[in-house]
């Protein structure tokens, strides 16, 4: 039932325009390290089975990057070490070490590493329950 549900959100994926997953969002020096993973259970009743909660930490090497991309769900960054600059509908932003920001799943983005010094970001991502692999999605074809 798991791997339908899976094979069926791949396919979905695709139907809305999303390239194969073979296309890869272009990246550099970039390195994702998966901390933890657990499908949510508890009082959200409508929640419980569903989804997950994922925690990855991102390390940007000076220049690294990742170029536009969407996520499979909503995430929430925050910035451990170094600087992260985001560009997030257009709009740049720099985030320093300490801060937090939202980013949702379904809208264009693009982050990275400008200066002389490794970036560290922790990710805490909602996704389906059964996904495998990395969050990052190449755009929509147009």
């Amino acid at each position: 039932m798991k791997r339908l549900s899976l094979l069926t959100l791949v396919a979905l994926l695709q139907i809305a325009g999303y390239p194969s997953a073979q296309q890869a969002v272009p990246s550099k020096g970039v390195t994702p390290k998966l901390k933890i993973e657990e499908v949510i259970s508890g009082n959200l009743t409508d929640l419980n089975g569903k989804y997950k909660l994922s925690v990855t930490e991102v390390t940007f090497e000076p220049g690294g990057f990742v170029g536009e991309h969407h996520h499979v769900g909503p995430h929430i960054l925050f910035v451990l070490s170094g600087e992260l600059t985001s560009v997030l509908n257009g709009k740049t932003t720099a985030y320093k070490a300490g801060e937090y920001f939202y980013e949702p799943g379904n809208v264009t983005h693009a982050a990275f590493n400008k200066t002389s010094s490794p970036l560290v970001v922790i990710s805490f991502d909602i996704l389906p329950a059964e996904w495998k692999g990395r969050t990052v999605l190449p755009l929509k074809s147009q």
